[in-house]
């Protein structure tokens, strides 16, 4: 794949169309549209292109969104065991220590985009020994993987299997003013890693940069280390895929379309708007004064009045309404189809008859029901990389280790539906099923309302006790006597008179 004479990044025709997929759809994502759906403008004049072009990113939104329902919330991890377990503590370590939620969303993030993402997992010091080992001990590194600089490797007879991971960085040779270049490229296999080293020249470059380089010599040789894990250290998570390629598709590239429709309709309706800003004005003849020769003296370009040759007639603004009104139903229905094919429901941008008011939590969820269709497809991917990166790293620290405390444990991963809690629906569905026993206590309701500490809500526990008993003490009715106390109630009779006693 990195033979002297080929060519970097089109190691190959596949891998030439990806990165170059990567790299449009990532500012696509960013809003710079023009350059991307340049192609797809021919609808506006040049004059047109040149002087206004109107975007609206909604790249960017439906790559956030899918981002905030997969990974907005963070998903709990488990061992499989107890909450103390060496297992379990081993797996919080490596949750902590490598941010993987953060890692999570912006690999979410860029998959939308991309449709591919790649973790690595490795043995190594965060600071590469700049800080001494005491500081920064060696562990095990999840962190994620540029996809523009991986280029995987698939079987002979299995395109959808991929044998090995190459990640091939070029980076620039100083003082050489652009014209050396070395690529450096970390082979991952099941048990080893190669690396090798190769120069190469620039080929093409545009105003982005230099985007082609000419491999035409290696150095040294190759260095071979072993891994001992019988898989790369490499994870693949596709947006989504089918089966007949590794390759994931994203979600940006079939609505490259829609997006330029989008984006001209508001160029063409901007330029109207901004022309009747400052329309021009037509009068009767004779109105404007008259030069030496008897002609009326007016600059329509600078003054935009004129004079028409015709009966009564009022100034007036000479105007067009652009047919606006159909641009506008135009805007909608397309909007309409992004989201559609976006699987976005317009409940979840807030937008059209999307109100909640009086909606409970289940009737929200029924309407996001495509959305949460289209996370959930998602999450199947990542539920299946991160099990095989959790495995990688016991299997790292295990052998870098030699005496370890945990044991081999299969990741358990529940990830949250990035929806809304409507709290009031839950509390009457535990009561229900509680039979209406509490199922908090006093002081844990607290700190979950006030966001307080286990001390601070006692104090409130203890200030409401003590406000409870003086409310007591001052209150007169406590301390009243039964008048009926004291007597015999033989002597009552059924009426309440005292019956004469007899005497003696």
């Amino acid at each position: 794949m990195f033979g002297i004479g080929s060519f970097y990044p089109n190691v190959t025709k596949a891998h030439g169309k990806r990165i170059k997929r990567y790299r449009e759809n990532k500012k696509l994502f960013m809003g710079q549209h023009y350059e991307i759906l340049e192609k797809y403008n021919d609808v506006l004049s040049t004059y047109q292109q040149r002087q206004v072009y109107v975007t609206t990113n909604l790249a960017g939104l439906i790559a956030k969104k899918s981002a905030d329902f997969l990974f907005g919330e963070n998903a709990l991890y488990s061992a499989g065991g107890k909450d103390n377990s060496p297992e379990q503590e081993k797996l919080d370590e490596w949750v902590k220590q490598n941010d993987i939620h953060i890692t999570n969303y912006e690999s979410a993030l860029s998959n939308a985009y991309r449709g591919d993402s790649f973790y690595k997992v490795r043995w190594g010091q965060e600071h590469g020994g700049m800080v001494p080992k005491e500081l920064d001990p060696f562990r095990v590194i999840i962190e994620a993987q540029n996809a523009e600089y991986v280029f995987p490797e698939t079987y002979p007879n299995d395109s959808t299997r991929i044998m090995a991971f190459h990640i091939a960085v070029p980076s620039e040779v100083p003082n050489t003013d652009g014209e050396e270049w070395v690529l450096n490229v970390e082979s991952h296999f099941p048990n080893k890693i190669v690396y090798r080293s190769f120069r190469m020249n620039p080929v093409e470059e545009n105003i982005n940069g230099i985007t082609s380089w000419r491999i035409y010599a290696e150095i040294g040789e190759a260095r071979e280390v072993d891994t001992n894990v019988p898989f790369p250290l490499v994870v693949h998570v596709p947006n989504y895929s089918t089966d007949d390629s590794w390759e994931g598709i994203d979600d940006l590239s079939e609505l490259k379309g829609l997006f330029s429709e989008l984006n001209t309709r508001l160029s063409q309706i901007s330029e109207i708007l901004s022309k009747h800003a400052d329309p021009a004005m037509i009068v009767p003849q004779g109105t404007l004064v008259e030069d030496e020769n008897g002609q009326p003296a007016y600059r329509v370009g600078v003054d935009k009045v004129f004079e028409v040759m015709t009966g009564e007639l009022e100034p007036k603004y000479l105007t067009w309404n652009g047919q606006l009104e159909f641009a506008f139903r135009e805007i909608e229905k397309i909007l309409d189809l992004i989201l559609m094919k976006a699987e976005i429901p317009a409940v979840a941008l807030g937008v059209g008859d999307s109100g909640t008011s009086g909606s409970s939590g289940l009737a929200i969820k029924w309407r996001l029901n495509s959305l949460l269709a289209k996370i959930n497809r998602k999450r199947q991917y990542y539920d299946k990389a991160l099990k095989r990166i959790f495995t990688i790293a016991q299997l790292l620290e295990m052998d870098r280790r030699k005496k370890v405390e945990f044991k081999p444990f299969v990741t358990v991963i529940k990830f949250q539906d990035g929806l809304p809690k409507d709290e009031m629906e839950q509390a009457t569905i535990m009561q229900i099923r509680t039979g209406a026993k509490p199922t908090i206590s006093q002081k844990r309701a607290i700190m979950e309302l006030e966001g307080i500490s286990e001390e601070q809500a006692q104090q409130i526990l203890d200030e409401l006790e003590e406000e409870q008993m003086s409310s007591a003490l001052s209150d007169p009715s406590a301390f009243q006597v039964n008048d009926d106390l004291g007597e015999d109630p033989e002597t009552k009779t059924d009426n309440g008179n005292e019956e004469p006693k007899e005497e003696e």
